[in-house]
């Protein structure tokens, strides 16, 4: 992958990838902003081929994130909490581990800071909330002990 940025004008920059270009207009949409949507759109995506790939669907998806970020430089991201709603023809079961495959596996950018975010969501499936301030395991930058792990005799 790779992205190229020039500088326009003002705060202006052209961001080009290989398949297209947009502009980044600084301050009205910042760097960070353009960097929480596609972690959002990355997850997006995800909620809705998921659903089509095993024959259902997915409508009315909105999926809302709010990041707090350190006070001091570098400002990095801390917390991250998603609010996924949408409706779909699957049971809530099935509704949650599409998030929780997005979120665990398919979403590469979620997974490029998981280790150093929390990372918590809310879950609203056909008008009803499913699951509600959910931790993700991993996040937050420490290292789980799980002590010793004794394995299965074969």
């Amino acid at each position: 992958m790779r992205v190229t940025v020039s500088h326009q004008d003002a705060m202006k920059f052209e961001a080009k990838t290989q398949k297209s270009s947009f502009i980044i207009d600084c301050p009205q949409i910042t760097p960070v902003e353009y960097f929480l949507a596609g972690i959002i759109t990355c997850s997006a995506t995800d909620m809705v081929l998921m659903p089509k790939n095993s024959g259902k669907s997915v409508s009315n998806l909105v999926i809302d994130g709010d990041a707090t970020r350190n006070e001091d430089h570098p400002r990095k991201f801390n917390a991250l909490h998603l609010n996924y709603t949408f409706d779909s023809d699957a049971d809530d079961t099935m509704a949650a581990r599409w998030v929780m495959a997005s979120l665990e596996t398919y979403c590469s950018t979620i997974n490029t800071i998981r280790d150093t975010t929390q990372i918590s969501y809310t879950i609203t499936h056909n008008s009803k909330v499913i699951r509600e301030n959910e931790k993700m395991i991993s996040g937050g930058g420490t290292k789980i002990d799980m002590g010793e792990i004794e394995s299965c005799p074969s």
